[in-house]
């Protein structure tokens, strides 16, 4: 009997492909913290962003991540939001960009 190479541990297709979302919201929001003026200010929203993403690290209930990616993306899109308003250019990502489910 042939036994699987794929370790126990592995990721589905789903878990995957929401993990790959979760990053690329991860790295969106970082750059858009690039384009925030006050070194201050920016420091504080990296820091804030790290802290949130390894704080949820280990979640697995698939409710409560669908929910995180929702409020990151309504993060993200907020602090665009402000960023245009204020008159920095913004590189435009929306939530439409990341899959929700």
């Amino acid at each position: 009997m042939a036994t699987s190479r794929i370790p126990a541990s592995a990721l589905s297709l789903k878990q995957f492909l929401q993990r790959q979302n979760v990053l690329g919201i991860y790295r969106n929001m970082l750059r858009t913290i690039r384009h925030v003026p006050d070194e201050t200010d920016r420091k504080y929203l990296i820091d804030w962003a790290r802290e949130e993403f390894k704080r949820n690290r280990n979640a697995t209930n698939q409710d409560a991540i669908r929910m995180m990616i929702t409020q990151a993306n309504n993060h993200l899109e907020e602090l665009q939001r402000s960023l245009a308003l204020a008159g920095n250019s913004t590189q435009k990502t929306t939530k439409d960009s990341f899959c929700t489910s």
